[in-house]
């Protein structure tokens, strides 16, 4: 689904306040589920979340942490809900069995580097992947999910949306007040440039790493080509910017809504529009595992990493909870 436009930051009108009550009971929810207790684990979980509905980068974080934690030697598992998909879990992530029908978009991209788990439950998903092995938990999203208990959680930020109109659902995009998911978490992590004002929104004492994304080896051998991209994303604009700074010709795009699924349709349009324009079909690996087998072949994935301004920063976070990780001889 696409989110409201009055969810945008500065965005007015009477919608926002006409649905404020409704804020108030869902911000009072949250309130509640939260001061519940959750599983403590033996090995150090880390979360990676956010105050807003849609994405925010989580799952290009986890990713990068997921890298760290396997140059130091720990074993990580990846933990998610699996948006989208329709199983409950505890379940890990088969790329071979399973598809984003299943187990989420995400799911899927984690699954490719680490072991990964979908469970509704994050604290019986974690019991799981200890009993599998685990030294430590990497949770992509979650923040607002009580029934795990975190030891370095992660305020996400995207630069280019921040904290949208600064409500709550539904009248905006929040899920809980700014400075209550800050309070939870150790860190803010802005991806991108601050262009809304969100860090006047986060508390002072809150240390924010900066990042931002950066597109894969694949972007520089398209360098100087047109290319048609596509792909439903919270934030298509960041793919598109991310492909234009890597030296592609954007000849075309083409915008869907977050976790759109791509039918036989959707593909021969698509493609009919990259031939018009004689530009190379690109996507990014998260809408890819939503495309119909027998198209995949045709189309081009853009990949995107993160690149922090202060690597040393993310490392010092890690440092005490690799610290109480038995690495074996």
């Amino acid at each position: 689904m696409r989110a409201p436009g009055f969810w945008v930051g500065g965005s007015g009108g009477v919608a926002p306040l006409l649905l404020s009550p409704f804020s108030a009971l869902y911000a009072g929810a949250t309130a509640r589920r939260m001061r519940r207790s959750g599983w403590r684990a033996p090995v150090p979980v880390i979360c990676c979340g956010n105050a807003t509905a849609g994405g925010a980068g989580k799952t290009t974080v986890a990713l990068d942490l997921g890298r760290r934690l396997a140059d130091r030697g720990i074993a990580s598992h990846f933990l998610l809900r699996g948006y989208g998909g329709s199983l409950k879990g505890p379940a890990r992530v088969d790329p071979d069995k399973h598809d984003s029908t299943q187990v989420g978009d995400e799911a899927l991209l984690l699954a490719e580097v680490r072991p990964t788990w979908v469970s509704a439950d994050r604290g019986a998903g974690g019991m799981a992947a200890v009993a599998s092995g685990a030294q430590a938990i990497v949770m992509d999203d979650g923040l607002q999910n009580p029934t795990l208990e975190k030891d370095l959680s992660l305020l996400v930020v995207d630069g280019s949306f921040g904290f949208g109109n600064g409500r709550v659902i539904p009248a905006g995009p929040l899920r809980e007040p700014v400075a209550a998911a800050a309070a939870r978490c150790q860190a803010a992590v802005l991806v991108g440039p601050d262009e809304c004002g969100a860090l006047d929104q986060l508390p002072k004492s809150l240390p924010v790493l900066r990042a931002k994304l950066v597109a894969g080896p694949e972007a520089a051998m398209l360098a100087g080509q047109p290319v048609f991209a596509f792909c439903g994303l919270a934030n298509p604009a960041k793919f598109f910017a991310t492909l234009q700074e890597a030296g592609t010709v954007l000849a075309g795009r083409e915008a869907f809504a977050d976790h759109y699924p791509y039918d036989e349709g959707d593909l021969k349009d698509l493609l009919a529009q990259a031939e018009a324009l004689r530009a190379v079909p690109v996507t990014t690996k998260k809408d890819f595992v939503r495309i119909p087998h027998q198209f995949r072949s045709r189309v081009t994935v853009v990949t995107v990493g993160l690149a922090w301004e202060e690597p040393a920063s993310i490392e010092s976070l890690l440092d005490p909870l690799a610290a109480r990780v038995p690495i074996p001889a």
